[in-house]
């Protein structure tokens, strides 16, 4: 209805009418307006007053006019709801020439979030072969150490194929630290094999093999046991709110963990028994 200033700086007033008022717009019309000398007339005479729809916000976005369209997704993941978005919005949509569509949100930081873990573990990846090829000095052992990656992804995969199918960023976290536990468990059998033959003077072979499983049998569980305890709140309480990180993330260590300690401890000595070299 008018402004009001203080400084250089400008205010807009707002007439907020009584909640009895409001509850029947027929009647704003008869509002009294009255002027500085003191004359009264109602509303009507100087205004259309009549109900109707409008915009009640108009958003901008660096100075360009944008209108928000917000949904939730249940029952699929957000990856090929937004795949099956773009490609419908793009078909059966015309836009004027300077109207275009952005898809945003969930699905715009996941991707970004999912593309810095990948650069991210891919060098710290490189870095770790590095490192383990000068430790162990020979192709064979390293690659013995890094043969139990798979195992883990086995069981990682599985656990998200039950759990719905849907890799998340909670997933790909899950996978990182499952790796970094799978490789820690094939270190610590691979170097105790070198250490049987090079400081206790035992034959490589499958009396060698087997001893160096057997005594590394209980860290190797109890490494194990101890991180599925710890994450097994957050795997059972994955659809909880607030969880949307931890809950996959938990899922797929506990499924990886139980894979790669099973194949860690029976199928890891035989393949060294075959094409270690100790």
């Amino acid at each position: 209805m008018g402004q009001t200033y203080e400084a250089n700086r400008v205010f807009d007033v707002t007439v907020i009418l009584a909640p009895s008022i409001r509850r029947n717009p027929d009647s704003l019309g008869a509002l009294l307006l009255e002027n500085d000398q003191g004359l009264r007339v109602p509303l009507r005479e100087l205004a259309e007053v009549y109900q109707t729809t409008g915009r009640y916000a108009i958003l901008h976005d660096g100075a360009r006019r944008r209108q928000a369209v917000t949904c939730n997704v249940r029952g699929r993941d957000l990856s090929s709801f937004v795949a099956e978005a773009r490609r419908r919005v793009r078909s059966g949509v015309h836009f004027d020439p300077d109207v275009y569509p952005v898809f945003a949100g969930a699905e715009e930081a996941r991707s970004a979030a999912q593309g810095e873990i990948l650069v991210y573990s891919l060098i710290a990846g490189v870095g770790i072969v590095i490192l383990l090829s000068i430790v162990y000095g020979n192709l064979q052992n390293l690659v013995l150490v890094l043969i139990n990656l798979p195992f883990a992804l086995v069981g990682g995969v599985l656990a998200v194929f039950f759990t719905g199918g849907w890799l998340t960023v909670g997933s790909m976290v899950g996978f990182v630290t499952l790796f970094g536990i799978t490789t820690r468990n094939s270190i610590m059998m691979v170097s105790h094999f070198e250490h049987l033959v090079a400081h206790e003077g035992m034959t490589w072979g499958a009396e060698a093999a087997l001893c160096g499983a057997t005594e590394r049998l209980a860290p190797i569980l109890m490494t194990a046991i101890v991180t599925a305890l710890g994450l097994l709140p957050l795997a059972i309480g994955s659809g909880d709110p607030g969880r949307e990180i931890e809950g996959p993330m938990a899922i797929v260590i506990l499924g990886g963990l139980v894979t790669s300690t099973a194949l860690n401890l029976l199928v890891l000595p035989s393949i060294a028994l075959r094409y270690g070299k100790f």
